[in-house]
């Protein structure tokens, strides 16, 4: 009976119409989210102190939401912060409740000099966290999701398709392939997905986004830090990598460091929650060297 019903909703203009409308919603009137949602607070605190000093340095604050310090600007990628993500149900957020709480505040942030978003998906385009951030700071988004963002304030939006770049001062910023999807809702099949490839003063990085396993990291090219997703993968593993797919990609890029996100924090799948960090760690087993900042408020620098 469900199946037929959510079958019925996925055809219906007026369903679909009603869920875009919901799920641009901005947070405000929420109240109850915070009695509905009581994650566990994070067992670490990102060390910041050497953070203004740092050549590259990477902070994991839940999730996908990571800051990242190179050429020394401050990156703060796909900012979800608060208790759930999902659409707006009047008081509450209907949608997974976070299992641990962010790393950091928005008033813990340090001074953004970007912000970066893989894609239109609630678990990583949070419009109540965004509305939270200062507007003064620059938005690179994947094609077709600026519309989730311009009226939010920020004075600068650009969208990048695969293989297009930005350029923030030192910064070259590209839009990168993933194998993923980026509608929101049923119907807006017109948003992609996308990863980036982030240079400046000789260090390289990728933020992954969501991504399942292929080989279109390759091309790439060497990384000094891979940041990529390793859960959500049963049953989805045509669109989010298992742990040991994220390890291949990594080696893919001939990554020097790769740190595991995606994992942790919303429960969005069939696997235990803390299955996708175990195995990531017993594949590489003592080659571990390379796995930086894999806990929840765990921090990592490169001087």
């Amino acid at each position: 009976m469900w199946r037929r019903v959510a079958d019925w909703a996925k055809h219906s203009p007026r369903v679909l119409a009603l869920a875009d409308w919901l799920g641009r919603g901005r947070g405000r009137f929420r109240v109850l989210d915070r009695f509905l949602a009581r994650p566990k607070p994070a067992r670490l605190k990102p060390r910041l102190d050497l953070w203004e000093s740092s050549l590259l340095a990477a902070a994991h604050i839940g999730h996908s939401t990571v800051l990242l310090r190179i050429g020394h600007k401050t990156i703060l990628t796909d900012p979800v912060l608060g208790g759930r993500v999902g659409i707006g149900l009047g008081l509450f957020t209907g949608g997974p409740s976070r299992l641990i709480a962010p790393a950091l505040r928005v008033n813990e942030l340090p001074r953004l000099d970007l912000i970066l978003i893989s894609h239109a998906h609630y678990d990583h385009l949070d419009r109540p966290t965004l509305r939270r951030l200062p507007k003064d700071v620059p938005v690179i988004t994947a094609a077709g999701t600026r519309d989730l963002i311009d009226d939010l304030g920020f004075r600068r939006v650009r969208e990048l398709n695969w293989g297009d770049s930005a350029q923030l001062e030192n910064l070259t910023i590209r839009s990168w392939e993933v194998r993923h999807w980026g509608a929101r809702t049923f119907n807006d099949r017109h948003r992609t997905a996308c990863s980036y490839v982030i240079e400046a003063d000789g260090k390289r990085v990728l933020f992954g986004g969501d991504s399942a396993f292929g080989h279109h990291f390759t091309s790439a090219g060497r990384m000094d830090l891979a940041i990529l997703g390793i859960g959500a993968y049963n049953p989805w593993e045509a669109a989010h990598a298992t742990p040991e797919q994220a390890w291949m990609m990594a080696d893919h890029m001939r990554a020097d460091f790769v740190m595991p996100m995606h994992h942790s924090t919303f429960r969005l799948s069939h696997e235990p929650m803390d299955e996708p960090l175990k195995r990531f760690r017993d594949f590489r087993g003592g080659y571990l060297n390379r796995m930086v900042a894999s806990e929840i408020g765990e921090s990592w620098s490169l001087n």
